[in-house]
């Protein structure tokens, strides 16, 4: 039996981080598993096709959901990568590191010392910021991150605009000081290829004799000694391999993932085991709980003038565009197009940012479809704190068999009232003079939904997953946490979760930025090394909001 040091499952957004810092040791012999292959396609690397990966077998997990009551019974779609790079591979490369009172959010729900003072300088480590380091962004770590083509299409500086009139703060860096606000958008694009951790991280680490990365290899489970981790089972090309850990096992699979493989382990709820004929090993109730996920909806209006991107999708203009990006790394190829965006409340006494924006100019799907014959723009936009809560329950002790998901989106009434305020705010927004010269009525939701109840309706059947699937395997010390804040799996030795299934809450924003924050700290945690110092860096001009002098969110015109 092979044997190795640590042994990482998942080569995603935290297992990339993991293999290079893990590796860093040359003393260190690690074992990468991925189910998944090859990063290497034009349609990953190429920022613009991000449409394509997340809706490929071949590179992404195709879960969906249980019906979801809500939803009116919809099965929703929650694409998984299955890939190098993970769903770094497959997203939409947007950055967004959160508001820093998630992180000390996270520390009051016994995530001790994850706090946004002891977050920060990992958000840094990690960081390479086009326009240099600060307070509270770095330059010198492995993950490019840009802000696209600089907002040529005038469309992402009049949201901005639109934004400012309707009275929300202007916000240099919404990865800064001040999350709060319009601004310019961040991606996770260098030289204008997809900066996933596959890139960023894992390329240069296996360049090093200590990393063994084997792909193609579905993990059946963690091998158990009684409490103790000492090694995992996979299946690849027909044969079962089963590889021992003198340290650790770190599963590394994702918030679908890694609950599944510790419920196909034995580690789980009882009765959840029991129903699917797995044998306890090590009762923890809260793995597969907790489940959270961010939606959103795109409201999309139609553009009196030919200048977006609703004008590039024919074969031709596709060509012509990836031509170009093939030989100079430049042009529309090289952008993901969400490079203007929003953080706002959702009403006034609202402590931090509870809405977020992205804008794109072109009226279109996710897969790429045109939305309608002609010009138009978008904004997606979501109620980013919920209090709805899912779960994910394996059905059986085969591992090929997907397991059951469930979030309850909009399962409570503070998660629908989020949804009928973003569709008045942003009606308030995109109504502003700033947008005068381009908008021209509303193709989604239409004007006619206005009441509550028609809101409601509309959302139900119409709102979609942001792909944002978290907290299944929390983080703290009560009774449903399945890791200590040193990501230890509770009751277990030799055993660790680390990505964003461990996340207590979900942050307010895009969790590619604080996943790979939490594996660059879980990677000190590991190896028993001093965590960086404690930043120092204030919080923006949100942090006062306990004074109720400021920032009375224009919602207070909407009688709800």
């Amino acid at each position: 039996m092979a044997t190795y040091d640590y042994i990482i499952v998942g080569a995603g957004s935290a297992g990339c981080v993991l293999a290079n810092r893990l590796t860093e040791n040359p003393d260190n012999q690690v074992l990468l598993i991925e189910t998944g292959g090859s990063d290497r396609s034009i349609f990953i690397q190429m920022p613009t096709a991000l449409s394509i990966p997340m809706n490929t077998k071949k590179y992404a997990w195709q879960y969906h959901t249980d019906p979801e009551p809500y939803l009116d019974n919809r099965r929703m779609h929650c694409p998984r990568g299955k890939v190098l790079g993970g769903s770094s591979s497959i997203n939409g490369m947007v950055y967004v590191r959160g508001h820093a009172r998630d992180f000390d959010e996270w520390a009051e729900h016994g995530a001790h010392d994850w706090d946004y003072a002891h977050c920060l300088p990992y958000f840094r480590k990690a960081e390479n910021w086009a326009f240099g380091a600060d307070n509270y962004r770095g330059d010198s770590g492995p993950l490019g991150v840009n802000n696209g083509n600089n907002m040529q299409n005038p469309l992402y500086k009049a949201f901005i605009e639109a934004g400012k009139e309707a009275g929300y703060p202007f916000t240099q860096d919404y990865n800064g000081k001040q999350q709060e606000g319009f601004g310019a958008m961040h991606m996770t694009v260098h030289k204008g290829l997809r900066w996933s951790t596959a890139n960023a991280y894992l390329r240069p680490a296996m360049k090093r004799s200590n990393l063994t990365v084997v792909t193609h290899a579905q993990v059946d489970k963690v091998l158990l000694d009684g409490k103790t981790a000492v090694g995992v089972r996979y299946r690849r090309r027909g044969s079962v391999v089963d590889v021992k850990a003198r340290k650790e096992v770190v599963l590394s699979a994702g918030s679908v993932g890694s609950p599944h493989i510790l419920q196909l382990s034995g580690i789980g709820n009882a009765d959840v085991l029991s129903s699917a004929g797995i044998p306890v090993q090590h009762e923890l109730p809260g793995v597969g709980e907790n489940l959270q996920d961010h939606l959103e909806f795109y409201f999309q209006f139609r553009c009196k003038q030919p200048i977006t991107l609703n004008g590039e999708l024919s074969l031709w203009r596709k060509f012509l565009i990836g031509s170009r990006w093939i030989f100079t790394r430049q042009g529309l190829g090289a952008t993901n197009h969400f490079e203007s965006c929003g953080f706002i409340r959702s009403k006034a006494g609202v402590e931090w940012p509870d809405l977020q924006y992205h804008f794109l100019p072109a009226a279109m799907r996710y897969d790429g479809r045109a939305a309608f014959d002609g010009h138009g723009f978008q904004v997606h936009i979501g109620h980013n704190k919920p209090s709805s809560r899912g779960r994910i329950h394996a059905l059986s002790a085969d591992p090929n068999d997907h397991p059951s998901i469930l979030f309850n989106y909009l399962q409570t009434e503070q998660d629908r009232e989020g949804f009928r305020d973003c569709v008045r705010l942003t009606r308030e927004i995109i109504n502003q003079p700033a947008m005068d010269a381009y908008r021209d009525g509303e193709i989604q939701p239409g004007e006619q939904v206005r009441s509550n109840d028609e809101i409601d309706a509309f959302v139900r059947a119409n709102v979609e997953s942001a792909y944002h699937p978290s907290c299944s395997n929390k983080m703290g010390n009560d009774d449903m946490a399945v890791v200590d804040h040193e990501t230890r799996v509770r009751g277990m030795n030799g055993l660790r979760v680390v990505d964003s299934s461990i996340f207590p809450t979900i942050p307010n924003g895009n969790l590619n930025a604080p996943t790979i924050m939490v594996a660059e700290r879980a990677a000190d945690l590991i190896q028993n090394r001093n965590p960086l110092a404690p930043s120092r860096a204030e919080v923006g001009m949100e942090a006062d909001w306990k004074n109720k002098q400021r920032n009375q969110s224009p919602s207070r015109v909407f009688e709800h």
